[in-house]
């Protein structure tokens, strides 16, 4: 008779603790607050890196590992955006404030005011 080798279970790997995916989303709360004091239209693209902040989360407890590093990239890349914006109304409000702000601003209104 021949013998049969004993069947052994294939191995299965030792389970991997995979990286923590990032969500991005207490940077992608400031930049909107700050966006949307310093620069209005920056608001939009901040309410899209908060979207994408958000998924992160969802897509990892449904086990979307792939589906989390999209939204994630995807949340930073609007955070990005969104802190850039920023940043450029804040260079154009202290610009702004430099050259006479508010003051400036009301004594022209009241010019047109009194042309007419």
């Amino acid at each position: 008779m021949s013998a049969i080798p004993p069947v052994t279970p294939p191995a299965t790997p030792p389970p991997t603790r995979a990286e923590p995916i990032p969500n991005h989303l207490a940077w992608s709360i400031v930049s909107t607050v700050l966006a949307l004091c310093l620069c209005c239209p920056a608001l939009i693209t901040g309410i899209v890196a908060i979207v994408f902040s958000a998924k992160v989360n969802t897509l990892v407890n449904q086990g979307d590992l792939d589906g989390a590093r999209r939204a994630s990239a995807n949340a930073k890349t609007w955070c990005v955006v969104t802190s850039v914006l920023a940043a450029i109304g804040l260079v154009i409000n202290i610009v702004w404030l430099s050259m006479g702000g508010m003051q400036t601003y009301m004594e022209y209104m009241q010019q047109m005011q009194q042309m007419s």
